[in-house]
């Protein structure tokens, strides 16, 4: 038995005056108890002013988790010294296993957290042999240390989006960092007072500092942002790619009309070409440019909505709002003569937005990066095979996407002790 309390002491770095003075093992619970006591006649400094003082008492026995050994789930117990100090009465020693009322060691904590980064939850639990409840809680004393650390500011660039929570047009509001390409804030619902609890966390001088917002053409965005930012009409930039989305809409609507109409004469010339003419004309694969350059050799109508939308992705090559403006102009009036009601109508609704389109001419901002968090959102609900419970999902993506400092850290007063 000395043989293997000296090896567990050894393996766990265990250092006189401490030592351990029991080991027990449960093969059917894939357990091991190790139990760590201190000699006796030894004095500790105060966790306040560091002064050696006589023990007082012991707490009761409290049990840490720790990394497993042999791939068996081990546990330290510990009855944590509490001295007598003359100057700051009894105070209760830092013993260095975990963080103050913590149940786990921080090595174990921090396997807990590095797994969490690359698994599931349920993964964590089966590797470790933990219950889901222990990592759960451990991601969220993760993400709520992280907050604690963080400073309390407001980014200079932000980036408003909305996150499906699940089906029935449940919405999380999400608010980025453009900059730093971190989730800053994550709330229910996409109303416009989701978004104004974000900025009321701010002074008005702090909110002042906002250079620019980026965001889709969502009217409860655009009003909490006039509500609460300082000259909001200028600073608010309309995301490119929702832009685009009304115009790709629209000439897909066009061509399901078309082929509406062609079918009932038994052509079926547009049968399969859906994203012939919703891809970016770059971005058509080689093995269809010959079916593509037929069909626009032919006189359809789809080509002409397609040509349209092609032609307003230069608008975002200008560094001058004005001429945005004259050549938005010039597209507009091409897209409102073109006899296609769907174009027609996109036309109609960017004009009515142009003023935060042109925008993008003095801030050179897009919502890609919100575009790509909700990418990386996505596959952190997938891993976890979907959530039922808001608190988690939001929980989920700041601990991924939040870029917190997660770590737990040792206390920077060492454990020290004195013979007596």
């Amino acid at each position: 038995m000395e043989d293997i309390r000296y090896f567990f002491e050894k393996l766990l770095g265990i250092k006189s005056p401490w030592q351990i003075t029991k080991v027990t093992q449960e093969q059917s619970r894939s357990r091991v108890d190790l139990f760590v006591e201190h000699a006796k006649g030894i004095k500790f400094p105060c966790p306040k002013c560091e002064q050696f003082c006589s023990i007082y008492d012991h707490t009761e026995e409290r049990e840490f988790r720790h990394l497993n050994i042999f791939q068996m789930a081990t546990y330290i117990h510990l009855r944590i010294p509490r001295v007598q100090c003359p100057t700051d009465g009894i105070q209760r020693i830092e013993h260095g296993l975990a963080e103050p009322n913590g149940k786990v060691t921080f090595e174990f904590e921090k396997a807990v957290l590095s797994l969490e980064q690359e698994c599931s939850l349920e993964s964590v639990c089966r590797i470790l042999n933990a219950d889901w409840h222990l990592v759960q809680n451990l991601q969220e004393r993760a993400v709520q240390r992280g907050f604690e650390r963080k400073p309390q500011k407001i980014p200079k660039r932000l980036g408003v989006d909305e996150k499906s929570f699940a089906k029935g047009h449940k919405y999380e509001t999400i608010v980025h960092n453009i900059d730093t390409g971190t989730v800053e804030y994550v709330c229910d619902d996409r109303a416009q007072e989701s978004l104004e609890a974000y900025y009321k966390k701010f002074t008005p001088d702090e909110r002042a500092c906002v250079e620019a917002v980026t965001m889709d053409m969502w009217d409860p965005y655009i009003a909490a942002t006039k509500a609460y930012i300082p000259d909001a009409k200028s600073k608010i930039v309309f995301d490119r790619y929702h832009v685009m989305k009304y115009v790709v809409d629209a000439v897909d609507k066009v061509r399901k009309q078309e082929h509406a109409e062609l079918k009932e004469d038994g052509c079926e010339m547009l049968k399969g070409t859906k994203y012939l003419f919703l891809w970016s004309q770059e971005n058509i694969p080689e093995w269809r440019r010959e079916e593509f350059d037929n069909l626009r050799s032919k006189d359809l109508k789809v080509c002409r909505a397609w040509a349209i939308k092609e032609n307003i992705r230069h608008l975002w090559e200008y560094y001058s709002e004005g001429w945005m403006r004259k050549y938005f102009a010039k597209w507009y009036w091409w897209a409102t003569h073109s006899r296609l009601e769907p174009m027609k109508k996109a036309a109609h609704t960017l004009k009515g937005h142009i003023e935060n389109i042109v925008t993008y001419a003095k801030h050179h901002i897009t919502n890609a990066l919100g575009e790509s968090l909700n990418s990386k959102i996505e596959k952190v609900k997938r891993l976890a095979c979907g959530y039922r419970n808001r608190a988690h999902y939001r929980t989920a993506i700041y601990f991924h996407c939040g870029g917190l400092d997660l770590f737990p850290k040792r206390s920077n007063i060492a454990l020290q002790v004195i013979s007596s």
